[in-house]
């Protein structure tokens, strides 16, 4: 008999799980890049992405309820549209956009660790990568558990930014149009570029679904604690970048490697070393949770016969999914040192906007099968749809 994944989580591990997931790169590498492309409209670029995100969300948090599995996406796909190459493919979208994704991490790991100590880019990513691949592999109540503690570090460190910022906020309110009014075609073109790299920023909710068969209670827990994560996620991304606006010159804050370490240098005498402690801390944990999480996806994937049986091996001692884990991690590794960081953030969100666009098909689909044809349950779903490739549309046309 097969070894089964352990149900070890409860609604406040996989909620921080979430959580530590969204956070870990975002507004921590992130806002540097897009306050390049949306200068002082960068909270709206972020609030933009909040809103393309929740149609989403509603359709994950509903589709996990039904269908509380790993690889969920694929497994969402195949039950709506009776195809297993497209359920392939999404599965393998998923796999690949959260390697890209945790390359990503790795790369914006670099800019806060060079504030320390002066190492190599590649030798930094091989150690980083490699020590979280090993942990990924040891267990996932030894890897959650990391991530719930870096998670609460995260936390930690939005916390003190908004406190380095805060005296500076009401200064918004003088020129409220220069943050929150844009009135022409080049100001929305940049919010628009802005919020599709901010998009990347809440990538992680979709992650939590493919822990499904480790957590305790998952038809009830997946929906609470995913609506919990983004909810939570969402409020402190609009407010960072509210506080990064008024409390530094956007020419600095511009394309900065380590926004949130620039935040507080610039404000407080807090130490720049301790912020850049943390900001690691809190990229570590992205990339920890999404080689766990696309490691669970080739396990589903490989019980359900779409990618090579050998990759729903469970080693009898971790009881974790070791090859697949291992294999993620060496994709980590190689994206991490081939490309540039805004790149990498760019593809996870285009790879991502299409399983959405999927996803959100998949419920509607299933709705209407199913004689669930309420406004809410049939036009929140077709509106993530189209809104997803909206989003597709204008990025490739910007």
């Amino acid at each position: 008999m097969a070894t089964p994944l352990k149900r070890t989580l409860s609604l406040t591990q996989i909620t921080l799980y979430g959580v530590g997931t969204i956070l870990g790169a975002g507004i921590y590498v992130l806002l540097g890049e897009v306050a390049l492309v949306s200068g002082s409209f960068t909270p709206l670029a972020f609030l933009v992405a909040a809103v393309v995100v929740s149609f989403s969300a509603y359709s994950y948090r509903h589709l996990a309820r039904r269908f509380p599995y790993s690889a969920g996406e694929a497994v969402y796909v195949q039950e709506a549209f009776a195809s297993t190459h497209l359920s392939r493919l999404v599965g393998l979208t998923i796999v690949f956009s959260g390697i890209i994704s945790a390359a990503t991490i790795a790369r914006g790991f670099t800019g806060y660790f060079a504030i320390l100590v002066s190492l190599p880019d590649a030798v930094m990513i091989i150690l980083l990568v490699g020590s979280l691949t090993v942990l990924a592999a040891w267990g996932v109540r030894q890897s959650v558990s990391v991530a719930v503690a870096t998670s609460i570090v995260e936390l930690f460190g939005i916390a003190v930014v908004i406190w380095a910022s805060f005296d500076s906020l009401p200064s918004l309110l003088d020129r409220p149009q220069q943050y929150f009014m844009p009135t022409s075609l080049p100001a929305w073109s940049g919010i628009g570029a802005g919020a599709f790299i901010a998009f990347y920023a809440f990538i992680g909710f979709e992650d939590m679904v493919n822990m499904a068969e480790e957590v305790k209670n998952s038809e009830k827990n997946m929906f609470r604690g995913i609506v919990l994560a983004l909810i939570i996620t969402s409020s402190l991304y609009v407010l960072v970048a509210l506080c990064a606006v008024a409390a530094v010159p956007l020419e600095e804050l511009a394309g900065n490697k380590a926004p949130l370490a620039l935040i507080v240098e610039r404000n407080t005498r807090f130490p720049v070393s301790a912020m850049a402690v943390i900001s690691m801390v809190a990229v570590i944990n992205g990339a920890l949770l999404q080689i766990i999480m696309c490691a669970r996806v080739l396990y589903g994937m490989g019980k359900r016969g779409m990618v090579p049986v050998v990759l729903a091996r469970v080693h009898e001692h971790t009881q974790t999914p070791i090859i697949a884990t291992l294999l993620v991690g060496s994709g980590v590794m190689v994206f991490a040192l081939m490309l540039p960081l805004i790149t990498l953030a760019k593809m996870t969100s285009l790879f991502i906007l299409c399983v959405f666009t999927l996803v959100n098909a998949a419920l509607l689909t299933l709705n209407w099968r199913s004689n669930q044809r309420t406004l809410t349950q049939l036009s929140l779903p077709a509106s993530g749809a189209l809104i997803c490739i909206a989003f597709i549309i204008l990025q490739l046309w910007i």
